[in-house]
């Protein structure tokens, strides 16, 4: 979910200041100064470093001939002016202060410059004129557009030294049952970031061959390949990367898949379809069947629910995110402790995957394709199951397991994540935004309540928000996005994989995802579930008949 990027305003020229006069300093009132200009010197005082508040140094039109590598502890600076001194190297360490927006560099002693200058991806302005640079530097900088191509050689040319990543921790939650057969599986989620959207505009601080897609995909299928989930969902694959990458290589490792692009793909011709990106399920074969796959396009439920209302045609329907359901079925391979009788081997289980919007200035439009989901899946549940059992009482929606994999764009103290795990939300809940909503979004509430909105799934987290601070790791946005919710009544989570070691991040000087060894900007999700067999009875009929027709 990444964030609007600051707008960098560069300091004054004339550097203009005020002086506190003294009946402010009677009153009590704080001076604040974030500029600094020190001239007439040849060395820098150690005390320089303490003052990591500042967000300007001029250190321009002085002597100095060499510039310490204490200099990377004024992490706050964005402006650093070191022009008309005596400069012949810069230590490595600057490449640490990624906030720089301006490095004024002119009229020195430079021939050679750091490879980590290459980490400094927020530079605007690049200072280097007046300097006996390299014939190799020199050209590159002076291209069209030079400065930015100087910073991309400089760090796809930085020699890479992190070390991998330690295997994430495993954490138990539950112990399955022993005395009987039970099934037990794993589900991943994983956001692979697709090829269109990994740019150097965007990561910034990571090489261009680390965001390769022939660079990534390896690292993505070995990461999926590690962890040999029996349930894999995805977001972000691209059409084309489906066909011809993932459903090939998952194949011929056993297992089977469904796709969807983003709605947008309707409209494009085929080879610009290509490359919208969408959602995936895959399930293992000798463990599951499908019994059916279900699309859903928020667009086209926002049209169908509108009312008239403005915002729902202007804001929700204009955005063409979809999720995907994928109706399995169990096998005798998924089952331990033995095998259950025949009429309890083929259990159906509901497994959906979305991708919600990701504007953070969209919490509406989020929290309404999210009921949008809900709403969709219990219609999918009630239809189906009366497709299947002619003539029986209508089935609600907790009569089938419900496990949903999904980038919901949404932090875990959201509207989205309140509405999907307590059942309900206020009409006038902050995240609706005082919005014209409130007709349309009556069609979409099973509660009959006009000061609440609500669904009738009983659905639990696998993670809580202890477990890992963030998924989704970029330098703009470290947070919790991306969630395994599933239905509490018919599985219990006997465990779930831990976050990556944060000291990796801190050791390695890591700002931000993608990495060379980290392939996306989010991390998988991976949970262990055991299925209750057989299925508990509820009020409106009883999921062990769910075959009764088909057999």
């Amino acid at each position: 979910m990444p964030k609007e990027k600051d707008k960098y305003q560069p300091p004054n020229p004339r550097r203009t200041y005020t002086i506190m006069s003294q009946d402010e300093s009677n009153a009590g009132k704080k001076s604040q100064w974030f500029e600094l200009e020190i001239t007439g010197i040849r060395n820098l005082s150690p005390e320089l470093w303490k003052l990591q508040h500042l967000t300007s140094l001029y250190l321009n039109d002085n002597n100095l001939m060499r510039l310490p590598p204490d200099v990377s502890r004024l992490s706050n600076l964005t402006y650093l002016d070191l022009s008309a001194n005596k400069l012949r190297s810069l230590p490595a360490e600057i490449g640490d202060m990624v906030h720089l927006r301006e490095l004024l560099l002119n009229n020195n002693y430079l021939r050679v410059l750091p490879y980590e200058l290459g980490r400094l991806f927020q530079l605007q302005t690049l200072g280097l004129t007046g300097n006996p640079l390299s014939p190799e530097i020199l050209s590159i900088y002076n291209e069209p557009n030079g400065q930015t191509k100087l910073l991309t050689f400089m760090l796809d040319n930085l020699h890479f030294t992190a070390t991998q990543p330690a295997q994430r921790p495993w954490i138990p939650l539950a112990h399955p049952e022993r005395n009987r057969p039970t099934a037990i599986f794993t589900v991943m989620c994983y956001n692979v970031l697709c090829d269109k959207y990994c740019t150097r505009q965007q990561y910034g601080y990571c090489p261009t061959w680390a965001l390769s897609w022939e660079y990534r995909k390896k690292g993505i299928i070995e990461e999926i390949r590690h962890y040999s989930a029996d349930i894999i969902s995805l977001q972000e694959v691209e059409t084309d990367q489906f066909y011809h990458f993932f459903l090939p290589e998952l194949k011929s490792d056993g297992y089977e898949g469904v796709f969807a692009p983003k709605s947008r793909a309707r409209t494009m011709s085929e080879n610009e379809r290509k490359h919208v990106d969408g959602c995936a399920i895959f399930y293992r074969t000798s463990k599951f069947s499908l019994l059916k796959e279900h699309l859903m396009e928020f667009n086209q439920i926002a049209m169908a629910s509108a009312e008239g209302s403005h915002d729902m045609l202007n804001r929700v329907m204009t955005k063409d995110n979809i999720g995907l359901a994928a109706l399995l079925e169990t096998k005798e391979g998924v089952f331990e402790n033995g095998v259950p009788p025949d009429n309890q081997i083929r259990q159906p289980i509901l497994v959906a995957t979305a991708h919600v919007h990701w504007d953070p200035e969209y919490s509406d439009v989020k929290l309404i394709q999210t009921m949008m989901l809900m709403s969709d899946l219990k219609n999918f549940i009630e239809e189906t199951t009366t497709s299947l059992r002619p003539g029986a009482p209508l089935a609600d929606c907790n009569s089938l397991p419900l496990i949903l994999c999904a980038d919901l764009n949404s932090l875990p103290e959201s509207g989205v994540i309140e509405y999907l795990v307590e059942g309900k939300i206020a009409a006038k809940h902050v995240d609706f935004k005082d919005l014209g909503y409130e007709d349309c979004l009556q069609k979409l509430t099973t509660i009959d309540n006009p000061d609440f909105l609500g669904h009738d799934f009983r659905l639990s987290r696998s993670y809580s928000d202890d477990v890992m601070p963030y998924t989704n790791y970029t330098f703009d946005f470290k947070g919790v996005i991306d969630y395994i919710i599933f239905s509490r009544d018919y599985m219990t989570t006997l465990g779930i994989l831990g976050r990556i070691d944060p000291d990796w991040f801190k050791d390695n000087k890591v700002i931000g995802c993608p990495h060379p060894h980290i392939p996306s900007d989010h991390f998988a999700l991976l949970a262990e579930f055991e299925l209750h067999v057989p299925y508990p009875t509820n009020t409106r009929g009883n999921t062990n008949n769910f075959h009764g027709s088909r057999r």
